[in-house]
C-alpha cells in the first residue's frame, strides 16, 4: 500500500488550497491542522454536521504558532455588544476584552468534510486516484500469504504503528472493515503502541541489540561477492 500520512499532508494542501487559502508551500502548518483536526469517520452522514471547525495560520505576530479556533468562543463573540467611546466606555473594558480574545482572525482556514476525508484514503484509496486495497482487505492479504496455521495467530496480534494510526477512531474503523473479511471462527485483535510514532525505531533497536542480530546480517564483503543472491540464499531458503 504506497500511501502515508505525507500523501494524506499533500491531499489535505489541494482541498484547503482549492477551497479556501493557497497552503500547497505550507507542508508543516497542514501537517499540524491534519494532527489536530482530522479524525476517522464512523458514520459519514452524522459526522457532515459535527466536522465543521476553524484553522489559525500563524501571523508572525499576534500568532506564532497555527492552532484550532474555539468555535464557541467564536460564536460568542456574535453576541457581545459594539464597545461606546461615550463616558459608560470603562463599564465597557471586561466586554471589550472579550471581544479581543474572541476576535475572528482573517488568517484562517475552515474545514468540513475535509476532516475525514482525507483519512479515509487509507482505507479506500481508490478514492484518491490510487488503484490499491485498503488497509483492511491488505492486512487480510498479508496474513493470507502465511501458511494456514499462522493466520489464526496473525488476526489476533495485528499491532498498529505509525503516526496516521493516531487519529481518533482508527482501531474502531479498521477493527469493523477487517471483521467481515476474516472467518468467523478466528479472532480479531488489534493494538496500539503507547507511541506508535517511533514504533519502527524500537523494533529496529531491540533487532539490533538482539544478541543473534550479527548472524542475520549481510557483510558488505559478502554482499560485495555475490550480491543479492546471498541475500536470498539467507533469508528466503
Amino acid at each position: 500500500m504506497d500511501l502515508g500520512g505525507k500523501a494524506l499532508t499533500n491531499y489535505l494542501k489541494e482541498l484547503v488550497s482549492y477551497r479556501s487559502l493557497n497552503v500547497m508551500d505550507e507542508t508543516l502548518l497542514i501537517d499540524d491542522a491534519k494532527e489536530k483536526l482530522c479524525f476517522v469517520s464512523l458514520d459519514v452522514p452524522g459526522d457532515l454536521h459535527l466536522a465543521r471547525c476553524s484553522y489559525i495560520l500563524p501571523d508572525g505576530i499576534t500568532y506564532k504558532k497555527g492552532f484550532v479556533k474555539d468555535m464557541d468562543e467564536a460564536l460568542r463573540y456574535r453576541t457581545l455588544p459594539q464597545v461606546s467611546d461615550s463616558k459608560d466606555h470603562g463599564m465597557d473594558t471586561n466586554k471589550s476584552e472579550d471581544r479581543k480574545k474572541a476576535e475572528l482572525s482573517q488568517n484562517e482556514f475552515v474545514l468540513t468534510n475535509e476532516r475525514f476525508l482525507v483519512p479515509e484514503m487509507l482505507f479506500h484509496p481508490i478514492d484518491l486516484g490510487i488503484n490499491q486495497a485498503g488497509l483492511a482487505e491488505c492486512i487480510v492479504r498479508a496474513v493470507q500469504a502465511c501458511h494456514p496455521y499462522l493466520q489464526p495467530v496473525l488476526f489476533e496480534s495485528i499491532i498498529l504503528t505509525g503516526g496516521s494510526t493516531l487519529f481518533p477512531r482508527f482501531t474502531e474503523r479498521l477493527e469493523r472493515e477487517l471483521r467481515p473479511l476474516v472467518p468467523d471462527d478466528y479472532k480479531v485483535k488489534i493494538t496500539r503502541q503507547e507511541n506508535p510514532i517511533f514504533g519502527v525505531w524500537r523494533g529496529g533497536s531491540i533487532l539490533a541489540s538482539s544478541p543473534d542480530f550479527e548472524s542475520m546480517c549481510i557483510t558488505k564483503s559478502e554482499y560485495e561477492e555475490m550480491g543479492s543472491a546471498r541475500c536470498r540464499r539467507r533469508f528466503f531458503h
